[in-house]
């Protein structure tokens, strides 16, 4: 053992009583592996003052169960790519901007779009704007809920990417940070996973509201009237529940039954989309609804128990990495079931069978959460709930 083992050594035993040491070989992925356990009772206060002076010499401290005892692994400091320049996401912001505001216009404007006068175009635009601000909104709250959880527990994360996607249904396709650390532990690896998709959606539920209040409701057209496609838009419980506060029913709302009662038209609706609702009463959404939908539906999705999702990481943090693996077939295979009502689910079924094993260990394994986090992860359930839907979008006469 060198000199700089030993003095790393030394680091570890002013927290950690030492049973076993290890150190790494010339080729070994870590610098030195002990086994042992705290001298305080207090965990968390413990590694963290150990991981602070080790982060010092550049080293990070890996603490996890092993058996009756923990281990200790010390790694070094991997640094990160090359720092964005924040110039890069201000153009990705700009470039989501436009996009959204000519996707918002397309659903507002009502004038002609003459394809030798381009003037529409601007005019396109202009109208986009209630429908960019409520959707940039959402995006806003929930990237920065990450990224303001992650500088308060000192990770190094980036400011958002705005992610551009013209001529789409909502203009984006959403945005990112860049986890440019690893979290401290299960605490850290929760408030990054639960402020983002919680943020977004106080914030999808506001935006929703005003747009429905804006709205009108208005018969769809029967089947022998189609002269355009139709879009319609899904269903969670929480959608059906505001639109029913707001409107009185719930939406859309039948012409005939053919004898089905109530119940029964709304079970089959509601999981499959069938059949399509002609000449049913509903709502006809303004742009700004449609942001607010657009933010429920994302918040859903950011929900889904899996992998590097974020439902993935709050099941995780307040359960296990090994409940994750044990219930990622059944989220496969439903959404595999459900592609057969709307195919997009059979991407996502492809996509995380591929990622959602990968689960985000943090640094201290072994500290757990408290009480209130633990609640906080029930609510993201209920909330993952109550958002998703199961048809998200419906589309005839194609």
């Amino acid at each position: 053992m060198d000199n700089n083992t030993e003095n790393i050594l030394h680091i570890i035993e002013k927290e950690f009583q030492v049973s076993a040491v290890q150190a790494g070989a010339e080729n070994s992925p870590f610098i030195l592996r002990v086994n042992g356990e705290f001298r305080s009772a207090d965990i968390e206060g413990s590694y963290n003052r150990l991981a602070a002076e080790l982060e010092g010499l550049n080293l990070l401290a890996i603490l996890k169960p092993d058996g009756q005892e923990l281990e200790l692994t010390i790694i070094p400091v991997v640094e990160p790519k090359k720092k964005v320049h924040p110039r890069v996401n201000l153009l990705m912001f700009v470039l989501t901007l436009f996009s959204v505001l000519f996707t918002g216009g397309l659903y507002a404007y009502q004038g002609p779009l003459d394809p030798a006068d381009s003037r529409w175009i601007l005019d396109v635009i202009l109208s986009g704007w209630p429908f960019a601000l409520g959707m940039l909104a959402i995006l806003g709250a929930h990237e920065f809920g990450h990224y303001f959880a992650g500088k308060a527990h000192g990770a190094n994360v980036t400011l958002p990417f705005f992610i551009p996607f013209p001529l789409s249904s909502f203009g984006t396709m959403g945005a990112i940070i860049n986890m440019r650390s690893i979290p401290r532990n299960k605490k850290a690896l929760f408030d990054l996973a639960f402020t983002g998709p919680v943020s977004g959606f106080i914030v999808s539920i506001i935006v929703l509201i005003i747009g429905l209040s804006l709205s009108e409701t208005g018969a769809i057209p029967l089947r022998t009237d189609l002269d355009m496609p139709i879009q319609m838009e899904g269903n969670s419980l929480l959608y059906l529940f505001i639109k029913y506060i707001m409107f009185g029913k719930l939406l859309p709302h039948p012409a005939g039954l053919n004898g089905l009662s109530l119940l029964v038209f709304w079970g089959r609706y509601f999981f499959t989309g069938l059949p399509f609702p002609y000449g049913a009463e509903d709502v006809l959404l303004h742009p700004v609804a449609w942001a607010g939908w657009a933010g429920l539906f994302i918040t859903g999705l950011n929900l889904i128990p899996a992998g590097q999702l974020d439902g993935g990481h709050i099941l995780q943090a307040v359960f296990s990495p090994k409940l994750l693996r044990r219930i990622l077939p059944y989220v496969v295979g439903g959404l595999a079931v459900m592609g057969f009502f709307w195919n997009g689910w059979w991407m996502w079924a492809l996509l995380l069978f591929f990622i959602g094993r990968q689960a985000a260990l943090p640094l201290d394994q072994v500290t757990q959460l408290d009480r209130k986090r633990k609640i906080l992860g029930y609510v993201a359930i209920i909330i993952f709930l109550i958002t998703f839907i199961p048809v998200p979008i419906s589309i005839v006469g194609m």
